[in-house]
């Protein structure tokens, strides 16, 4: 008998992407890549270095130019003791529409004593329709820091569209020392523009952020982060911003209706906190 074919869901090749890294900080101080391995899709490039004392920067990129339905993207990293790195993208992440399955984005970081890790993704776009299942999990020594920042976009505005349909699963674990020390988990399914009119989930927002730090000094920079709020200009661009402190941990999250004035707030918030300009692909 003849087989019947496969669903066009089913007989779609999926990518598979994946970057893993070590780097570790060298005698004359210098943060430096000791291992690397790419697949897919996925790769990494070091931009020049700026002169002076500066972490070393590390741009992941998707030569695939976006995310489809079913694909899997997987980030492993390794700080060495003393090692400082700052990981970004050279552009927005788009998660396309999905006839069924879901894409999955799996991020997974060591950071050993004294490690410091900037991690500053440009914004994740999900188009209506998309299935995105993203986890986010780092293992920390007690000493080592960590500043995460992540951006959501529901829908193209550019476009006018608007996320009706799909699903979004974002799971953030941290253990510092052995210890679990900062859990989260998103989730969105159904009518997603409905959920985030909410006033208890988004009131509106097609656009939010998260700016997590976890370091020895967290809690004591609780009055800087909410001065910088304030200096950011969030009340003119209709941005919402709130900021806490608590067991070596500071949050700040963002709230707008559009990516462009969230991302300006957010450039400005973190342009201040780090004290250093954002890397230069966020610039272009």
């Amino acid at each position: 008998m003849p087989h019947s074919p496969l669903p066009d869901a089913l007989r779609r090749q999926r990518s598979i992407g994946h970057v893993a890294l070590t780097v570790a900080r060298m005698p004359g101080g210098a943060t430096r890549i000791t291992d690397l391995a790419e697949a897919g899709p996925l790769r990494l490039r070091l931009p020049r270095p700026e002169p002076g004392p500066s972490p070393m920067e590390a741009v992941l990129l998707n030569s695939a130019g976006g995310i489809a339905c079913g694909d899997r993207f997987t980030i492993e990293g390794r700080l060495g003791p003393g090692a400082d790195l700052v990981l970004t993208t050279t552009a927005a992440e788009k998660i396309y529409r999905s006839d069924g399955p879901v894409t999955r984005l799996d991020v997974a970081l060591a950071l050993e004593s004294d490690a410091a890790l900037t991690w500053l993704p440009q914004e994740t776009i999900l188009f209506d329709g998309a299935r995105l299942a993203r986890s986010f999990a780092a293992e920390m020594a007690a000493e080592a820091r960590l500043t995460l920042f992540e951006a959501l976009v529901f829908g193209r505005a550019a476009r006018g569209e608007v996320m009706r349909t799909g699903m979004l699963t974002d799971s953030w674990r941290i253990r510092r020392a052995g210890r679990l020390a900062y859990a989260d988990t998103f989730r969105l399914d159904g009518d997603i523009a409905e959920t985030l009119a909410r006033r208890a989930v988004a009131g509106g927002a097609r656009a939010m952020a998260t700016l997590l730090h976890l370091a020895p000094d967290a809690e004591s920079r609780l009055d800087q982060a909410r001065d910088l709020i304030r200096a950011a200009g969030c009340e003119a661009l209709s941005v919402e911003a709130g900021a806490s402190a608590w067991n070596g941990m500071l949050v700040l999250r963002l709230l707008g209706a559009e990516i462009g004035p969230l991302r300006l707030a957010a450039a400005r918030i973190l342009d201040g906190f780090r004290g250093r300009t954002l890397p230069r692909v966020w610039q272009t």
